[in-house]
């Protein structure tokens, strides 16, 4: 009987308790640390679809219908002349950041017919974006007054529409009479940075609210 052959000898370049990926064997390289659940909420038309679509590193899950005579008289499309289709239940989309964080994004739907979903689609959120189109400020006041009500930490995006006046952030925060720990920014969401960046601000301001 021969005897048995040696073992080989273990590759100095990948230590026995880590995977190619860095991540411990036997662990899911997809699932992340740290997941977050994120609303982005607002009123009718101000880009709440756009946002999420510019950022998701899946292909978002839209609910998107166009708009027929039956919206008449029930829609606002003062301003919005132009939009054809309407969110009727949620947008979805996802995105991880380096160091394990995944954010899963919630568009909610606009208009007031649909607010009665709200309620279920924020349970779980750890904070909301709260997109604000300058020329129509009062569509923002309802989500506004949801978030403050609830207590769930947001931070205002104004969205930078082409064509449109421009805003100082003093100017907007006090059109909005909104609390000055609250975060203003200016953003075009038609841009991925642009739009990353709101959501950074908004996992940032979130976890401060939550020490205090």
């Amino acid at each position: 009987m021969s005897a048995p052959l040696p073992a080989p000898p273990m590759s100095p370049a990948m230590p026995p308790s880590v995977a190619p990926s860095g991540a411990p064997y036997g662990q899911d390289v997809d699932v992340p640390l740290h997941t977050l659940k994120i609303l982005v909420a607002g009123g009718f038309g101000v880009g709440k679809t756009t946002l999420v679509g510019s950022v998701s590193e899946i292909r978002p899950l839209r609910t998107e219908e166009t708009l027929t005579d039956a919206s008449v008289g029930v829609d606002d499309l003062g301003g919005v002349e132009q939009k054809t289709t309407t969110t009727v239940a949620m947008d979805f989309g996802r995105l991880t950041f380096s160091g394990g964080v995944r954010l899963y994004l919630f568009g909610t739907p606009g208009q007031e017919r649909f607010w009665f979903m709200w309620d279920q689609i924020s349970y779980g959120a750890v904070g909301a974006i709260v997109l604000v189109d300058t020329r129509r400020l009062t569509t923002s006041f309802a989500s506004i007054d949801f978030f403050e009500q609830r207590r769930i930490p947001f931070v205002i995006a104004a969205n930078v529409f082409d064509g449109a006046r421009r805003y100082r952030v003093e100017e907007i925060r006090d059109a909005l009479d909104v609390d000055p720990d609250v975060p203003i920014l200016l953003c075009d969401v038609r841009h991925r940075d642009t739009a990353k960046g709101v959501l950074v601000a908004l996992v940032e301001h979130a976890l401060q609210s939550s020490r205090r």
